[in-house]
């Protein structure tokens, strides 16, 4: 299909932000890979477009090339616009870099820089020896913070870790009783569902399962179900749970405190575990007697999940930022009141000391959704004032 557009009506920023659009396509079906648009523009127009569609699919660049191919389109002297540096070594597919020299590209304009060490600046510097011109940096900030997690694991080979949680206005997450559906409203609970989607793993802790018995899945059509994690140093998860009972559907891991194999009990509960699809995953303990959030973390990124977002509870989310691997907060605040001495918070554990002591929300970005606010931003684990 031809985009029309007339000559010197779009500039370098609107034709990336296509490519944005299109690099969107690949939501919760790319991970670990990064989310890439191309998209190919001669005399002022969109000749092709293309993006990476799935992990071990072709690369954006020759997604967008092999749909002017298809269209019988040349490309010789064209410009392509992508969201990530042209990658330039052998992986799952073979260099995009050589495709576009190969190919007759003119210029190649450039979002996000690579930081894989296989190409962070090689490829650019590759193109530019063929005598391609090359443009940087443009839309630069959208691009980085459309792979915020994959810029994240590529670096640091850790998940990118996302606590969620939804509060009223004076910082409950459930009535005193225990009520807790629904505090926020559809356009909330829509944006959580394609978090859901893009995000490799989901994780609460076993209080929610007992409490709630949530199906963590994404429930927006053609959406990707996230793999599942409770953290349950006791195996406490009931066998008839709907994580449990739905594990070979979508893969569940229970995560719990080293056991002895030999102890028939416990051999017994693993087995049930196993028997239901789950698998039961023991990690270190760590000094408060639950798994070791940073040695998951370590076992969760060897194996190639690149994020996982933590949506309860309250004993979870302290533990993660205690245990420093939450990187980036997303608050739903709500416009009501529940009161209650007894009504739960988001965040449990024993708290910090003084002010001061705080873990600081850096960057707050405020979202309007419906009648909901949403506070997104990274976090500190500096203390500022000290």
């Amino acid at each position: 299909m031809l985009y029309r557009v007339e000559r010197g009506t779009v500039d370098d920023r609107e034709y990336m932000s296509v490519a944005l659009d299109h690099a969107k396509r690949g939501l919760g079906k790319v991970n670990p890979n990064p989310l890439v648009g191309a998209v190919i523009v001669r005399d002022g127009r969109i000749i092709a477009t293309g993006h990476h569609d799935h992990f071990g699919g072709w690369h954006a660049e020759r997604d967008a090339l092999e749909s002017a191919k298809r269209q019988g389109v040349s490309v010789r002297g064209a410009t392509i616009y992508v969201t990530l540096e042209p990658c330039c070594h052998q992986g799952k597919q073979p260099p995009c870099t050589q495709a576009l020299i190969d190919a007759g590209i003119s210029r190649v304009v450039v979002g996000s820089a690579d930081p894989n060490p296989l190409v962070a600046g090689k490829g650019i510097r590759q193109l530019r020896q063929a005598g391609i011109a090359v443009t940087e940096d443009v839309l630069r900030a959208e691009c980085d913070a459309m792979n915020e997690i994959f810029l994240h694991y590529i670096v640091d080979r850790r998940p990118f870790v996302l606590l969620k949680y939804a509060m009223t206005l004076d910082g409950r997450i459930a009535t005193a009783s225990g009520a807790s559906r629904w505090i926020t409203g559809e356009p909330s609970r829509r944006r959580v569902h394609e978090d859901r989607n893009r995000f490799a793993a989901i994780m609460v802790g076993v209080g929610t399962v007992l409490a709630d018995d949530p199906r963590l899945t994404c429930r927006i059509e053609h959406g990707h179900d996230p793999i599942r994690i409770i953290c349950d140093g006791g195996m406490r998860t009931p066998l008839d749970s709907v994580v449990v009972t739905t594990a070979r559907d979508t893969p569940t891991i229970i995560v719990t405190n080293p056991f002895d194999e030999h102890d028939e009990g416990v051999a017994e509960r693993v087995g049930r575990y196993r028997d239901a699809g789950c698998e039961v995953l023991p990690v270190q303990t760590a000094d408060d007697g639950h798994p070791s959030l940073p040695a998951l973390m370590e076992l969760l990124g060897a194996r190639g999940i690149d994020s996982v977002m933590i949506e309860g509870g309250a004993t979870l989310a302290w533990s993660a930022l205690r245990s420093h691997v939450v990187d980036k907060i997303d608050a739903y605040i709500a416009p009501k009141l529940f009161g209650g001495e007894s009504a739960p918070s988001p965040v449990g554990g024993e708290g910090v000391n003084t002010p001061d002591d705080c873990f600081h929300v850096t960057d707050p970005q405020v979202i309007r959704l419906g009648d909901d606010v949403l506070i997104e931003g990274g976090v500190s684990y500096v203390h500022r004032n000290r």
